[in-house]
């Protein structure tokens, strides 16, 4: 805490206790007021945000990621939890607020020096803009943080609800304090790598912001959220077109700007959770996807595959578990096939190499033992499947096919490979919110259908499948979770569907009730196919894969989308609600809540971490539900 928390106020310390500042052009370390920028400190910290490869490899890909259920890794969707991972991000977010901080700081010193310039209010704005969004991504990952560190006193942890109304009250002053027609810095040297210091877009972005933080406390504090919301949205001055987007281009190498997804060893494979929700959503074929060469891998709309009870695991409640696709889905969302890649399919612009040190990637067939040691070749060409995270144990051990990212759909190379540009909100996200504020009934600009239809319209237009748009928003197929896309088609499916599998040994077909899964953690499980499910279902969709911290908070917050059980064919020790017992139970106790503090806090400031986890009201445990999402 001494170590990183209180950096927030260094700078400002720097800048407000001495008179004299020839002292501190003397020490390398301290900083020269006359030749500072605060614009300097922006970039710095929009800059560190996007995480290096140290950070964002553990962090955004290894917490945020498997925890929001985009790839198959069990890790803290286990409960498991590495505290040196959480020692990096910690430091790292300490260093981001403190950059942004200082900012705010040294503009008000210059000022007040009589070296001020035109564009600082402006810049001050900024920076408590992109602060506000730092304070939330802190507070959604621990919990209570401490909300005096950026006025330059010792810090003093704040409780969750305070946070959030500080972060809210920030983003409305900084809008209504911003002068968009003032012109930007003439420095050569500055930077705004979000949006070029067009002050218009900041204020775009932080009435969006404000909704997507109002929506976040809306099952806890309703009447804060609504008033909150309802004054963002009706402002109409939001990011409503992807030119509006805010996204950080990114680089190659090993830098802050190098891509979260770029490192090769992480196979990020198409998880269970995606695949029940991709498979049959929207009605659309993949022979109308995908190439006339691959129209004789696709198969019949009622064939759930082949049945292998000796090396795939059945304790859990994925309704695809226990099946392997020998074959491509008859009806699939059209953003999976451009998000993730088909195994074989060398030809796809998609397909990733990734990791190139090996040949994993085009290894396209593996093993399956059976109890008796025999051993069959299966061939994973123009296959789709995906597979449920959790303990397999024995069965784990007789399948060769899962976790090698050749035999498996993994994510597209256009995500990989650091040549993309980072997303931190979207239009689509501004509609869905919009469409989730007027099903409650809040005053928006826009209908709930409308505000629906629109973020699937922005997210194909993002993906390239707009010529499916149409089609797509007028489907009532369900998918393997029981949710259509039609906003008016509530009709619930019924308990399960027919479908036939292929037995291995004799080749006959065989006809099985496929169950749809019970979401016990949304209604009691009691529908699969409402208003609200469809709007979070195809915002996970959207998000995937730039945004899986919200995702995440989207699923602790409301329960949905569905998210399966993890295996357990071996128990899991770090959820220990989960047994053979209730393993067709949604339960919050079986998905990770949050990040438990460093080490680096504990041991350093013993009293500050005594005061967070009070103000936490549970252990600082990895399941212990954050204030907001305490269903």
């Amino acid at each position: 805490m001494k170590k990183y928390i209180l950096s927030f106020i260094v700078l400002a310390t720097v800048c407000t206790s001495c008179n004299d500042f020839e002292d501190i052009n003397n020490d390398p370390f301290s900083v020269d007021i006359n030749k500072a920028e605060p614009e300097y400190f922006l970039n710095n910290s929009i800059l560190g945000a996007q995480q290096d490869p140290n950070i964002a490899e553990r962090v955004f890909v290894l917490y945020w990621k498997t925890a929001a259920r985009q790839h198959l890794t069990t890790g803290i969707a286990g409960g498991t939890y590495d505290d040196s991972y959480t020692v990096e991000y910690w430091k790292g977010i300490s260093e981001w607020l403190n950059n942004a901080n200082a900012t705010i700081e040294i503009a008000n010193e210059k000022k007040a020096l009589g070296q001020g310039k035109a564009h600082y209010d402006n810049l001050i704005q900024v920076a408590r803009i992109w602060r506000a969004y730092l304070m939330s991504e802190f507070s959604d990952n621990f919990g209570p943080q401490p909300i005096q560190a950026f006025k330059g006193v010792n810090p003093g942890f704040n409780s969750e609800k305070e946070v959030y109304y500080f972060i809210l009250d920030e983003l409305k002053d900084a809008v209504a304090k911003m002068k968009v027609d003032q012109p930007g810095p003439d420095n050569p040297n500055a930077f705004d790598r979000v949006y070029g210091f067009k002050w218009g877009q900041w204020v775009k972005y932080a009435n969006s912001m404000r909704m997507r933080m109002a929506m976040r406390i809306s099952e806890v504090d309703p009447g804060k959220a609504k008033a909150e919301f309802e004054d963002a949205a009706n402002s109409n001055v939001l990011i409503t077109t992807s030119t509006d987007n805010f996204t950080v281009k990114e680089d190659t190498g090993w830098n802050p700007l190098s891509g979260v997804m770029s490192r090769e060893w992480n196979s990020q494979i198409l998880s269970a959770t995606l695949n029940n929700i991709y498979i049959g959503l929207g009605g659309i074929s993949s022979t109308d996807q995908l190439p006339a060469a691959q129209h004789t891998a696709v198969k019949s709309s009622d064939y759930i595959g082949i049945k292998y009870e000796e090396q795939f695991t059945t304790l859990t409640n994925d309704p695809s578990a226990g099946y392997w696709l020998d074959g491509l889905p008859n009806k699939i969302d059209p953003r999976a096939y451009k998000t993730f890649y088909i195994p074989g399919d060398f030809d796809s612009p998609v397909y990733s190499l990734y990791p190139t040190y090996t040949n994993q990637a085009k290894t396209n067939y593996g093993f399956l033992t059976y109890a008796n040691n025999k051993k069959d070749s299966i061939n994973a060409v123009n296959t789709w499947n995906a597979y449920t995270i959790g303990n397999w144990g024995v069965k784990g051990q007789r399948n060769g096919l899962r976790n090698v990212v050749g035999c498996m759909p993994a994510l597209g190379k256009q995500y990989r490979e650091g040549k993309n540009s980072r997303i931190f909100f979207a239009s689509w996200e501004t509609y869905f919110l919009m469409a989730e504020a007027a099903l409650k009934g809040w005053s928006v600009p826009m209908s709930d259908e409308a505000a629906y239809n629109k973020g699937i319209q922005d997210s194909f237009a993002y993906n390239g499948v707009s010529q499916f748009y149409t089609q797509y928003i007028t489907s009532t197929d369900y998918n393997r979770d029981g949710t259509s896309v039609s906003y008016t088609h509530t009709i619930e499916p019924g308990p399960s569907h027919t479908m036939k599998y292929k037995d291995p040994v004799t080749g006959n077909m065989i006809s099985v009730d496929i169950k749809y899964p019970v979401n016990t953690i949304y209604k009691n499980g009691s529908v699969k196919n409402d208003k609200l499910t469809k709007i979070i279902t195809q915002k996970y969709i959207a998000n995937m894969p730039w945004l899986p911290l919200e995702s995440w908070s989207d699923h602790r917050r409301l329960g949905l989308p569905f998210f399966e059980n993890p295996a357990i064919e071996t128990p899991l020790v770090n959820l220990p609600n989960l047994n053979s017992g209730n393993y067709m139970t949604n339960s919050i106790q079986n998905f990770p809540q949050r990040l438990r503090y460093p080490s680096t806090f504990r041991n350093t400031d013993q009293p500050g971490y005594e005061k967070a986890v009070q103000l936490l009201g549970g252990q600082d445990a990895v399941l212990t539900p954050l204030w907001w999402a305490k269903h």
